[in-house]
């Protein structure tokens, strides 16, 4: 018996597939189904790859109520720009939940993941920044960087934006590109604690080793969400944060205490920090409470989880079957 599988580029992809509601939605409801039903999802596999500076993370998960569930590659060869090349790559396959057979193949170069990431970043600002949000922060100068202050424009009213970044002159050129881009306010900042003090809603996007923000600059009113660490030796935000924070959310426990914000209090055991963590999905669903006022300081750590992958490849083939798009392959 014959059997078709879509294999899809990055092209095809960006015709369909854009940072809207739509997806923000989607990614809502992966997270909720994360809080609600049997998901099957497996540690992160990563492996790294230190002679090139490269790490390969795998990720995946059976999703119940869904036709598909999606595997996906994630490379980032981090010399690459050296060679003219992107930093980050990969792709992502769609197989039956029912036959196991493959349905489709998504060339990406690691779109559906800049996506599904940004979108889960507005997803926690819908649910736990604070309902006036006049001015975002954004720490970081690459693609998420640009993407999560688009996904906070769908879901606050966003009229400035405040930027850091390590490179001054790359953060200035950053700046402007989306100022021009947006039609907001965008402003580079020298001093990360002078930029938190101003917003209302902070997302940290970098890759850093070493802590980028501290208790100190912390007040009332505050919601961060860091995107940056996910590997076991990535951390963005000082332990001081964490302790401070009124809550403390984050996509999967399990995950943030391995290879996210969590990991450090996880190895010293920190029940003061570790007791008050709880799941984006439990918010969504309603078990647990988000923010009860305008004045509390939340965070929330996003590692990135297998659902995500799987929710937005099932969207992607969704909207792309009953096109032309893509090319058919038989076997």
């Amino acid at each position: 018996m014959s059997h078709e599988i879509k294999i899809i580029t990055e092209t095809d992809l960006r015709q369909f597939i854009q940072l809207d509601m739509e997806s923000i939605d989607c990614i809502k409801d992966a997270f909720a189904k994360l809080s609600t039903v049997d998901v099957v999802m497996p540690p992160i596999l990563s492996m790294t790859l230190p002679d090139a500076n490269a790490e390969v993370d795998i990720k995946t998960a059976y999703v119940p109520g869904l036709d598909g569930f999606a595997i996906k590659v994630s490379p980032g060869f981090f010399d690459n720009p050296s060679l003219g090349l992107s930093s980050l790559n990969g792709l992502m396959v769609l197989l039956s939940a029912t036959t196991g057979l493959v349905q489709a193949v998504f060339l990406d170069n690691g779109y559906l993941t800049d996506i599904r990431t940004a979108a889960a970043g507005a997803v926690a600002a819908r649910y736990l920044a604070p309902e006036n949000v006049s001015t975002i922060g954004i720490l970081g100068t690459g693609v998420q960087a640009r993407l999560q202050l688009i996904a906070a424009l769908k879901v606050r009213p966003v009229k400035r934006a405040l930027v850091w970044g390590r490179d001054a002159g790359k953060t200035v050129q950053f700046t402007k590109k989306l100022s021009a881009d947006l039609g907001i306010e965008v402003h580079p900042m020298q001093d990360r604690q002078q930029l938190v003090s101003e917003c209302q809603l902070v997302v940290t996007t970098t890759p850093t080793k070493d802590a980028i923000l501290s208790a100190d600059c912390l007040h009332p009113g505050l919601h961060i969400t860091a995107m940056g660490s996910d590997q076991e030796d990535k951390n963005e935000l000082d332990l001081s944060v964490l302790e401070k924070a009124d809550l403390l959310f984050c996509d999967r426990i399990s995950q943030s205490t391995k290879l996210g914000e969590l990991r450090t209090a996880h190895d010293q055991d920190l029940k003061s920090i570790l007791g008050k963590a709880c799941e984006l999905g439990d918010v969504i669903t309603g078990r647990m409470p988000g923010r009860a006022n305008e004045n509390e300081i939340t965070v929330c750590d996003l590692t990135g989880t297998g659902v995500q992958d799987t929710a937005i490849a099932t969207l992607a083939l969704d909207k792309m079957r009953e096109s032309s798009v893509g090319t058919t392959v038989t076997t």
